[in-house]
């Protein structure tokens, strides 16, 4: 089993930008592939990113792509999200996520096996 906490979230204004991270402990986290969900208020929760357990491949939903960088440190156990160019619309608890499955199947709620508690991000206007 994986333990996922996350940190970095706070306010920020629009146009601003904010590092989350994501530490892992137990289990083995380098095999498994990660990625980030959001959920707002009275919003269902939605698939952010997702990056493979080698690093080699990245998936973004597409209202970030250009802003948004996922990334992992696995010699840190440590999954991390830059996000650039916030947006009220960002505003969100992110939540980490790690799977056995493919990431490019990670978007699906259903296929994340272990999530982190989230951490709030907002974005001021």
């Amino acid at each position: 089993q994986v333990r996922l906490v996350e940190s970095g979230g706070g306010l920020v204004q629009s146009g601003g930008s904010l590092r989350l991270s994501c530490a892992a402990s137990r289990g083995t986290f380098s095999t498994y592939n990660t990625g980030w969900f959001r959920q707002a208020p009275g919003k269902e929760r939605e698939f952010v990113a997702a990056i493979g357990w080698n690093t080699a491949s990245t998936y973004y939903t597409d209202s970030v792509k250009g802003r948004f960088t996922i990334s992992r440190d696995n010699a840190k156990n440590t999954l991390y999200l830059q996000m650039n160019s916030l947006k009220p619309e960002d505003a969100a608890v992110y939540y980490c996520a790690a799977s056995g499955h493919p990431p490019q199947v990670m978007n699906l709620i259903r296929n994340v096996d272990y999530w982190g508690q989230g951490t709030q991000v907002t974005v001021s206007s």
